[in-house]
């Protein structure tokens, strides 16, 4: 069975449709005002880069369609904390997308892929370099089909290379960067973050590449690839580094809190067993906490003068700083760094942040209304734009959802899409 060829992009109604019902959305499809109206993604990824880059097109507006295994789910749906079994992580990282399922390896799959990749403008996939190869939909077959398409590959260590078959996770990337050897008190191990830090950093460079890909579309008519390797945005977020090597051959230890940079910067215990942190990048601010601590005398001395000299007496520092905080509430403690207009931050886990009112003001943390489970709180979208705003539209869908509703709209009747669901494609 071949598809019924779909609407070519100058044709095409926009994306989406209205918004899905009863099992499906229940909120309004967005508005034209969205910068990425319009723009469709396909989003075969799983487990997390792949998929959030995804999450942040759909954010401002495209529509995308996130395609899963008929039998296999993308793991995310049951990663971390599940209520009445359903997965939560999968309801932030599935939001704005609609839910359908293929089996790419199948014939009836690759062919539906196809037709929806003639259609789409963006396909986000974390395969292993040569598995969409081996099903019959690698660069050659969708460029084919769509010239205009803008392929992202996110996978560990990239598309070529003695590593790109292995498998790759962002933990291995946060310890293969650099990140993990900086991290840490300096006489204990190598820390990992607790979180996905290096897919989410991997993510916004891979949304910034795709912008960037399809900025150059419009020059050229054209889509491209997108290799990234989630080795490589970490490397750049780490800093100088390499530089610092090349040329000094200097290789940076583990410091714990305090920075090579500048001091005072740690975090501090106040007297109701709470934590601050405090920076001093700028040497204005250094010397205000200084007075503000009682020891303007330690300006007077010749290390002072930058952050080098300031953090290699960074015991002395610390002392005075920690002393004069620990003898003060958190709440004390803010208030006379603020007054002082001294750099001060309380540390926060996820209670402090949803009741902090410059989040509140923010509305860094909103509701999505969810048929499945109610009111739920998750981050807002990732920045505001004052004359096309972002909104999310929906949280993660269930899986198969939106099947008959998008192959529907590629033109395939219920009969071929009920021949799909018996050959096990959908």
């Amino acid at each position: 069975m071949t598809p019924t060829p779909t609407p070519t992009p100058h044709t095409r109604p926009p994306h989406p449709p209205t918004a899905p019902t009863a099992t499906a959305a229940t909120t309004a499809a967005p508005t034209p005002r969205a910068p990425l109206h319009g723009l469709r993604v396909l989003d075969l990824a799983t487990l997390f880069a792949g998929p959030l880059t995804a999450t942040m097109l759909g954010d401002f507006g495209a529509d995308v369609v996130k395609v899963e295994h008929p039998r296999k789910p993308d793991p995310s749906r049951g990663h971390g904390p599940a209520k009445d079994g359903v997965g939560l992580w999968w309801k932030v990282l599935g939001r704005n997308k609609r839910a359908i399922t293929l089996d790419l390896s199948s014939p009836g799959g690759r062919d539906t892929l196809l037709a929806l990749a003639a259609d789409a403008d963006v396909i986000v996939e974390n395969f292993r370099p040569g598995t969409l190869e081996r099903w019959g939909l690698g660069w050659e077959e969708l460029s084919t089909a769509n010239p205009r398409l803008v392929l992202a590959r996110v996978t560990g260590f990239g598309q070529f290379g003695p590593y790109a078959h292995r498998p790759g996770f962002g933990t291995l990337a946060e310890a293969m960067s650099g990140f993990a050897a900086l991290t840490g008190e300096p006489e204990g191990p190598p820390t990992l973050p607790p979180f996905g830090l290096a897919d989410s950093i991997a993510a916004l460079a891979t949304a910034y590449a795709v912008m960037t890909a399809l900025t150059a579309r419009t020059a050229t008519g054209r889509g491209q690839v997108v290799d990234m390797a989630i080795i490589e945005p970490m490397l750049s977020v780490i800093g100088p580094h390499p530089l610092w090597y090349d040329q000094l051959g200097y290789v940076q230890p583990r410091t714990g809190n305090r920075s090579r940079n500048n001091a005072p910067r740690n975090t501090y215990r106040t007297l109701d067993g709470s934590w601050v942190a405090v920076s001093t990048s700028a040497q204005s601010i250094a010397e205000r906490v200084m007075v503000l601590v009682g020891r303007p005398d330690l300006i007077d001395e010749p290390w002072f003068a930058d952050g080098t000299g300031r953090a290699a007496h960074a015991d002395v520092l610390d002392e005075a700083v920690g002393a004069w905080i620990a003898r003060r509430t958190r709440d004390e403690a803010m208030d006379a760094f603020e007054k002082a207009e001294a750099a001060i931050a309380p540390v926060y886990d996820i209670r402090d942040v949803v009741d902090d009112p410059q989040y509140r003001a923010l509305g860094t943390v909103t509701e999505v209304q969810d048929p499945e489970l109610g009111p739920i709180k998750m981050q807002n979208v990732l920045f505001r734009l004052s004359e096309t705003p972002g909104a999310i539209r929906w949280a993660g869908r269930p899986h198969g959802a939106d099947t008959t509703a998008v192959l529907s709209e590629l033109g395939l009747t219920p009969a071929e899409i009920g021949s799909l669901r018996e050959q096990g494609a959908v």
